[in-house]
């Protein structure tokens, strides 16, 4: 937590405020170009609603696959494995941007005085699987760019449209079907329509499939820690390299 968050001034505030920053600049933007968000009349709501599952992956996606590299001085010693490494960044992450949430989302409640009625365990079932998703995906890059060095810059090219290509900034009814049949098999599409039916009581989602999203999850994650195992030193070793 002291490495993470100490080193720069604000610590934890950075955590906070650069997503409600994301949040407030989307709605500023869309209010100016939109009479009303896809559900109900809040921009900064629907945007809040849709963009802190998406950070919940993001976050957790960014901190797992540099947990090795991030982590190398304390590799040193025996006691300390690269598991242990993934999974003290996993965690650290996944909480901190979990509470960010609460706090955020409240915020946004309070402030906009909201009278619907949340239901808590698509929310949940959200936010675990976002974590579930970013602890698989951060496995598979952290593996591929500890072999391939290549690999971080291909990513950067996959993530720059991820955010417009998981229904954060939409809802997926909005979509013409032939584009709704291709951002079905984002599994992050599943997500930000599951948060948003905990936060509209009115938004019944048919799409939704969390027995697609945790398959998609629990086979990389499979194969990354797997070969991980195999290749953890060879990785480590060209991270001192």
């Amino acid at each position: 937590m002291t490495s993470k968050y100490g080193r720069s001034p604000g610590g934890y505030l950075w955590a906070i405020i650069e997503p409600l920053g994301m949040i407030l600049m989307l709605s500023v933007g869309f209010s100016l170009l939109m009479r009303a968000p896809s559900l109900g009349s809040s921009f900064l709501l629907f945007y809040a609603s849709g963009y802190m599952v998406f950070q919940q992956y993001k976050v957790v996606v960014s901190s797992v696959e540099n947990g090795i590299n991030y982590s190398r001085a304390l590799l040193n010693y025996p006691a300390v494995t690269w598991l242990d490494a993934l999974i003290a960044r996993f965690v650290l992450n996944a909480l901190t941007n979990i509470l960010n949430t609460i706090l955020i989302l409240g915020g946004v409640l309070y402030f906009v005085k909201s009278t619907g009625v949340l239901d808590l365990y698509p929310m949940l079932i959200a936010m675990a699987l976002a974590s579930l998703l970013g602890l698989s995906i951060g496995s598979l890059n952290c593996l591929l760019s500890g072999l391939f060095p290549v690999w971080k810059t291909v990513t950067k090219i996959i993530n720059r449209p991820l955010m417009i290509a998981s229904a954060v900034l939409y809802i997926f009814e909005d979509m013409p079907m032939q584009v709704g049949n291709v951002l079905w098999w984002n599994p992050l599409t599943h997500l930000t329509g599951l948060m948003r039916q905990g936060m509209y009581s009115t938004y019944h989602p048919q799409y939704i499939s969390i027995t697609y999203v945790v398959l998609f999850a629990l086979v990389p994650l499979a194969v990354s820690l797997l070969f991980l195992r195999a290749y953890n030193r060879t990785i480590i070793n060209q991270d001192f390299g």
